[in-house]
């Protein structure tokens, strides 16, 4: 573990107060400003749904920098999250330490608004301005916004007008960029001058009282530091120890095989039909009863599509008693219509009906949710719940896969890099719909190549399945893994109807999710070319294929890009001449992709690319372009 700042490091304990025990909880943060926020309040949400049943029960506290709150967009997307079905946590304490300036920079070229806290007029949240030379203001003040915030349920701001006596850091001259600020600052009286003159006049202690108390403070802190200097190491407690006591980190041997998350065909087919079936006695929209009556062919043909695969995964969970949330944006129904987690009667009641939360009465529950037009707070947000779920399924969604632009900063400070700087596993799944059909560059790519980069020691899984039996297995192994990682999936936009993209119940039934896919249509011996690829682009090239009648060319699945199979992948060449042609395909053009990262993984061995060439945007804008580009991949691949 390379670690952080100490004062990133996360923290827990118990601590008395009145007789009554409080946990107190300090999240792990980057110091990227407020990043660390929609985590706490997703942690919060977590403790809430599993532990709790209570919001009166905990509350979380943000502590903001004046310049921070104002700039930062995260802060006003946490507070449209504060009443929102999927995300509220019965109101959060903000404290605002407004020091008016932000580094170097003076709070009248920080914000165009009169207060840095104006951001919670946007839900009419009570903001409490307080002069943090008044000590006995500010604890009244405290005092009051957690009475406000027990009673309402909301958030509330306090901003604690102060000012900031040294500057930024040890090394940082204040006075080159606010000197008639820091003389008045030199010559001001201390927090603890100010607050002794106000006890002296009042007669509540006198001064050699008061000199007692600094020394002997004082003395404990020097007997506390020597103490701390006589240990050699020290010890690093996950900041959620306990909730974590059953999951132990991975070694790189976990990654050679994959757990067994076969169910029972009997229970399979249950289990389907139940998800399957619209109770009886509610009127439906007709399209809704159409879905459904599919959705039950699908398994009595023994021929179940992606979201068939998908929700069957969910259902073993639950029925095994993992809880499983789904939150992102039309979630519910699914962006391309696949879903209906999530179905209304009709238009007179519109009650809402989740089949998979009626499945037996001891099922862990479902919870599914819209969210809001965000993706920084909320995949935040469903990160800081799986790091409170750790035996459960926590999904983030993206509309479309390069929706997680918008969220890069929780992929670059914690989804990737939390366990090496903290210590701290998290099992988020993110999906990202993701595929070229030539109806618009922008929401044709999930970025894999960002996601590639940043992989190293182990931090993530990065997936790209083809089988809904693939995504099954997927799924399961997310939970029935006895460490955590997060989970980056690749999903499919074409292959959700697509007519070969089908698995039967046997196939997931049967053994765990397969990390590469050989091909068992050709016959190694008389295979000139190997080609190697991930996704959807598997389905073009095998139909051009079999369009061309070529039978010389063998198409290996990577179901797994990273931690890259290596293993998994020997075993699929096994049996193919030496002097074989090897390559990688791809639909995404060459500066992008996945093609950098198997150059750089198969650095030994004599691969070429079939991809199209370096692009500035991801795709073409225009189905008639993408289509012209397509056939001059097809034509330099089977030429």
């Amino acid at each position: 573990m390379d670690g952080d700042v100490k004062y990133h490091l996360g923290y827990s304990r118990d601590i008395t107060v009145n007789g009554n025990n409080v946990h107190v909880t300090l999240c792990p943060n980057p110091s990227h400003l407020e990043a660390v926020n929609p985590v706490v309040e997703g942690l919060t949400r977590a403790k809430i749904d599993h532990y709790l049943n209570d919001e009166k029960k905990i509350v979380p506290i943000l502590v903001h920098g004046d310049a921070a709150i104002a700039g930062q967009g995260i802060v006003y997307e946490i507070v449209q999250m504060a009443l929102l079905d999927g995300y509220r946590t019965g109101g959060t304490i903000h404290i605002v330490t407004n020091n008016q300036v932000g580094f170097t920079t003076n709070y009248l070229d920080a914000r165009s608004s009169t207060y840095c806290t104006d951001v919670a007029k946007t839900t009419l949240c009570p903001v409490f301005h307080v002069n943090a030379d008044d000590v006995e203001a500010v604890i009244t003040t405290m005092q009051w916004a957690l009475e406000y915030r027990e009673k309402y349920n909301m958030d509330v701001f306090v901003d604690l007008l102060g000012y900031r006596k040294y500057g930024h850091n040890e090394g940082d001259e204040p006075k080159f960029t606010q000197p008639t600020l820091y003389k008045q600052i030199a010559s001001h009286l201390s927090l603890r001058e100010l607050y002794l003159k106000q006890l002296t006049a009042e007669g509540n202690i006198t001064n050699e009282e008061a000199e007692t108390v600094r020394i002997n403070f004082e003395t404990h802190l020097d007997a506390s530091l020597e103490k701390a200097k006589s240990k050699t190491s020290a010890f690093v407690k996950h900041f959620l120890e306990e909730t974590w006591k059953d999951v132990r980190f991975s070694t790189p041997e976990d990654f050679d095989s994959t757990p067994n998350t076969g169910i029972a065909e009997k229970k399979l087919v249950e289990l389907g039909t139940k998800l399957s079936t619209l109770p009886k006695g509610e009127k439906f929209f007709r399209k809704t009863e159409k879905v459904f009556e599919d959705r039950l062919n699908m398994i009595q043909n023994d021929q179940l599509d992606w979201a068939m695969g998908e929700l069957l995964a969910y259902a073993t969970l639950l029925e095994e008693g993992h809880p499983v949330r789904v939150s992102g944006q039309d979630v519910e129904r699914g962006t391309f219509s696949h879903r209906h987690a999530v179905v209304k009667t009709d238009e007179d009641a519109e009650k809402e009906i989740i089949t998979l939360n009626m499945l037996s009465k001891n099922q862990a529950p479902l919870r599914i949710y819209n969210s809001l037009l965000s993706e920084y707070g909320v995949l935040g947000f469903d990160y800081g719940y799986a790091f409170g779920t750790p035996q459960g399924l926590t999904i983030w969604e993206a509309q479309f896969g390069d929706f997680n632009n918008g969220a890069q900063i929780m992929i670059d400070q914690f989804i990737s890099a939390a366990e090496d700087k903290w210590g701290s596993m998290n099992g988020i799944v993110m999906f990202l719909p993701h595929g070229y059909e030539g109806q618009g560059s922008e929401h044709s790519s999930g970025r894999m190549e960002r996601f590639l980069q940043l992989c190293a020691e182990h931090n993530m899984q990065v997936c790209d399945v083809t089988t809904p039996a693939n995504f099954f297995h997927l799924l399961r192994k997310q939970v029935k893994q006895p460490f955590r990682k997060p989970l980056i999936v690749f999903t499919p936009k074409k292959l959700l109807r697509h007519p070969k993209a089908v698995s039967s119940i046997k196939e997931m039934s049967k053994g765990s999710f397969q990390m590469v896919i050989e091909d068992n249509s050709v016959d190694k011996k008389k295979v000139n070319k190997v080609v190697l690829c991930t996704g959807k682009m598997y389905y073009d090239m095998a139909e051009e294929r079999e369009k061309r009648g070529v039978t010389d060319m063998a198409l290996i699945r990577l179901e797994q890009l990273y931690p890259f199979p290596q293993k998994a992948l020997k075993k699929a060449m096994k049996g193919y001449g030496k002097k074989v042609q090897l390559l990688w395909a791809q639909e995404e053009p060459e500066n992008m992709g996945a093609w950098s990262y198997i150059m750089r993984m198969m650095r030994k061995s004599n691969i070429d690319v079939i991809a199209y060439p370096a692009q500035a945007s991801p795709a073409a804008g225009s189905s008639k372009m993408h289509e012209a580009r397509m056939r001059q991949v097809m034509d330099q691949l089977f030429a």
